[in-house]
């Protein structure tokens, strides 16, 4: 019989590199192959399954909402949608959302709305984003032209102008690009993709006081770092600031597709009915899953859970022989290995150990796994792990 591999390469584009394991099922933090093996999930689909797999609640609420309305279009009133435009504004104290269907165009709708806002407030040319060294803000082709990655840049040149980058934490460098061709500065908090960095806090604040002084948005790209990641409900709320525009998306309905771009009244009175669209975001039935998730992490408690587990993985990870330093913010963390061997690393966790993590640089592991694991669990994790090091 035809294996589902040799299926998978006779029919899909050649766009990943898959790990050769079949998952059929999960629970919590827990995947299930079709011959009934458990895998412990410390990577949850890139930080998107934060409330556990299948779980009950969200399930419960997609099921419910697919038997009254599935789809509407934006050109009519939908209640799930206004509902949770509420909820996300009250807790990420920005005053609108636009919704779509992932972080790129969560990502592309900040870009339009910065620049939009530049052409109203500062004319014509006003229209450039900087971003920085290193980060990663998305596929298509304006958020790869603000990804700070040269190498996932070069084969498709040529690249939207009107973008450039520069260093992380180079104040200096900022200071000297932003001037009144400057829209927006785009920043992730902690850099995902690129190594799971954080930014210093400091740095940050004067971000946004260069932005302020200066006239240019500061757009936040919360698309992996929010919905309670890093311990609070936006990265930005532990760290003394409050951008203009912000972006997430993967972990907010815990799986199925919506993104969603906030932002003040002021940044987002620049949109005008017939600016930007989509046909699919904010629909009611991904609406009802992530209004679910909401409820789940305050029902639980999950944001507490989330600092509480990190300090335990953290410090379990500075304990473990091979490894060089432990980084990150809540449980989107990386351990820095002592040697460029992360590939190897990750793929024996997978396939001795049964534990799901990724190499995100040749030398560094990335754990993000559910805002609902357990103590238990990430012992189990840790054990596993130091198996695979070793």
């Amino acid at each position: 019989m035809t294996s589902l591999i040799e299926r998978e390469a006779r029919v899909l584009m050649q766009t990943y590199a898959r790990a050769p394991v079949t998952f059929v099922a999960g629970e919590g933090s827990w995947l299930v192959d079709p011959d009934g093996n458990r895998y412990l999930d410390f990577l949850t689909g890139l930080a998107v399954t934060s409330v556990g797999h299948a779980n009950p609640a969200v399930a419960a609420a997609v099921a419910a909402q697919m038997e009254r309305l599935v789809h509407v279009s934006n050109l009519y009133y939908s209640e799930p949608m206004v509902e949770l435009a509420e909820a996300l504004t009250n807790r990420a104290g920005l005053a609108r959302v636009f919704f779509c269907n992932d972080g790129a165009t969560a990502n592309e709708a900040a870009i339009k709305l910065a620049r939009r806002y530049g052409q109203k407030n500062g004319g014509p040319e006003r229209y450039r984003i900087v971003s920085l060294d290193d980060s990663f803000h998305g596929r298509t082709l304006a958020t790869l032209a603000a990804t700070g990655q040269p190498a996932k840049q070069a084969t498709f040149q040529p690249l939207p102008p009107g973008f450039v980058q520069v260093p992380p934490g180079d104040l200096a460098a900022m200071e000297d690009v932003v001037d009144d061709s400057v829209a927006a500065v785009m920043v992730e908090t902690t850099q995902g993709e690129g190594g799971v960095r954080p930014l210093d806090p400091d740095y940050l604040v004067a971000l946004r006081r260069l932005c302020d002084a200066r006239g240019a948005l500061l757009i936040v790209d919360d698309v992996q770092a929010g919905m309670g990641r890093t311990g609070t409900w936006f990265s930005w709320q532990q760290l003394g600031f409050t951008p203009d525009i912000a972006t997430t998306a993967k972990a907010l309905a815990n799986g199925l597709p919506i993104g969603a771009c906030m932002a003040t009244d002021e940044a987002a009175s620049a949109f005008e009915p017939g600016d930007h669209a989509t046909t699919f975001g904010g629909g009611p039935v991904v609406c009802a899953a992530a209004l679910a998730v909401i409820d789940e992490i305050e029902g639980r408690d999950l944001l507490t859970n989330c600092r509480e587990r990190s300090e335990q993985l953290m410090a379990g990870l500075a304990d473990l022989p091979g490894v060089k330093a432990v980084r990150g913010r809540g449980l989107l963390v990386a351990a820095q290995l002592e040697a460029e061997m992360a590939g190897d690393v990750a793929r024996r966790a997978l396939t001795d150990q049964r534990l799901v993590v990724n190499a995100v640089r040749p030398d560094a592991i990335r754990f993000a796994p559910p805002l609902s694991v357990s103590a238990a669990e990430v012992d189990e994790a840790l054990e596993r792990f130091s198996s695979a090091l070793a």
